[in-house]
């Protein structure tokens, strides 16, 4: 049977007349009752220890990383920067449940996610600082591009993975996506082509409860983000987002469920945006200081450390080391940002369409005649 048989061979659907197969149960379908947590229960004594010293340890990383990029903007080295602080479970456990053969499909948030897959942080950040379309080779990484327009990765994903199925590569795309993201028609039409194709991609949505200053109540009467898988025909899972073990046991199954051809699954991360929207937005006028203070002690970090202690995995070398590896970042950040880039404005035209247009052409011969003219001028 080729990949697109299994359109075809199904019977009649149940609730028609004349139906010969039952109407599919939405039961497995459904998310978990509660988000699946291992760190502080049980679950966490059959962790892999070198796993949870690996997570905590891309935390730290991760959070410093966070914090420089933060500075970096306030110095205008970055144009705008949407910090992934409070959310560094879901990028970094989003980048250690892919293979080397995976495709990444981050949103503009998600510039850990892409330095935790092994990106570099300037090349990662290019974008917001508005000096190219992206900073990085996607093909090289395997990482497509930060969208900045919402959901509109989503597709990509699907047709990507469905491109790789076809062609018989055992790839699995991953696209992350904020709650704002689920209002999107892109959304909605990546979930049904991913389950009519049963194409394998993994949906991530992490739930940090606002899209900028828009609450979730105010976006989706669903029970959760992750119901709406069902309504696809994908299973749907509900996961605490800061909980980076549970992250990665629950993509690490998702991403494993498709890659073994048991198609698509949506993950809701629940998980908060400690920081505001990017430092364009004042989160005060939206939300209170008591709801962030409560998310605080819910840290990613604070839970891995406790864990950690509790199963006597914390000792003072790993503490050094992670500190150490996220100052060593943050000093190449600082230093690499601080020189002004060389930028050549023809390579907006590098990379738009394998065959130029007739109007960008046009358009890169009336920019090149600028330039002409200006160093001329200067000369």
């Amino acid at each position: 049977m080729t990949v697109l048989d299994h359109r075809h061979t199904a019977a009649v659907p149940g609730w028609l007349p004349g139906a010969t197969a039952p109407r599919t149960d939405p039961a497995p379908l459904l998310p978990d009752t509660a988000p699946v947590r291992v760190l502080g229960t049980p679950a966490v004594e059959k962790a892999d220890p070198a796993l949870l010293r690996e997570l905590y340890r891309r935390l730290v990383v991760g959070r410093r990383y966070n914090q420089q990029a933060t500075t970096l903007t306030k110095q205008g080295r970055l144009a705008v920067y949407p910090a992934s602080t409070g959310q560094e479970a879901c990028q970094v456990a989003a980048a250690l449940a892919l293979g080397d053969q995976d495709w990444l499909f981050p949103s503009y948030r998600d510039t850990l996610a892409v330095v935790s897959r092994g990106v570099d942080p300037l090349e990662a950040l290019t974008l917001l600082r508005g000096n190219a379309h992206t900073g990085y080779d996607p093909k090289a990484s395997r990482t497509a591009p930060l969208s900045t327009p919402l959901a509109t990765q989503a597709p990509h994903a699907v047709g990507l993975a469905h491109a790789a199925r076809l062609a018989g590569d055992p790839v699995v795309a991953l696209t992350m996506l904020g709650d704002g993201g689920t209002s999107e028609g892109d959304f909605h039409e990546a979930l049904n082509f991913a389950a009519v194709l049963h194409a394998p991609v993994v949906f991530l949505v992490q739930n940090n409860g606002y899209a900028i200053s828009v609450p979730l109540t105010q976006q989706s009467a669903a029970p959760t983000l992750a119901h709406k898988a069902v309504g696809y025909g994908m299973p749907g899972r509900l996961v605490d987002g800061n909980d980076a073990a549970a992250m990665h046991a629950v993509l690490g199954e998702a991403v494993e469920r498709a890659r073994q051809g048991g198609g698509p699954t949506l993950v809701e991360a629940l998980t908060y945006r400690v920081e505001a929207h990017t430092n364009a937005d004042d989160a005060t006028r939206y939300r209170q200081d008591e709801e962030v203070a409560a998310w605080r002690e819910h840290d990613p970090i604070l839970l891995m450390e406790r864990a950690l202690r509790e199963l006597g995995l914390l000792d003072e070398q790993l503490v050094q080391d992670a500190a150490d590896e996220a100052e060593a970042l943050a000093a190449r950040m600082r230093a690499e940002f601080h020189a002004d880039p060389e930028l050549d404005p023809m390579s907006l035209f590098a990379h738009v369409y394998a065959e130029p247009t007739q109007q960008l052409r046009e358009q890169a011969a009336q920019l090149a005649a600028e330039l002409a003219a200006e160093a001329e001028v200067h000369h």
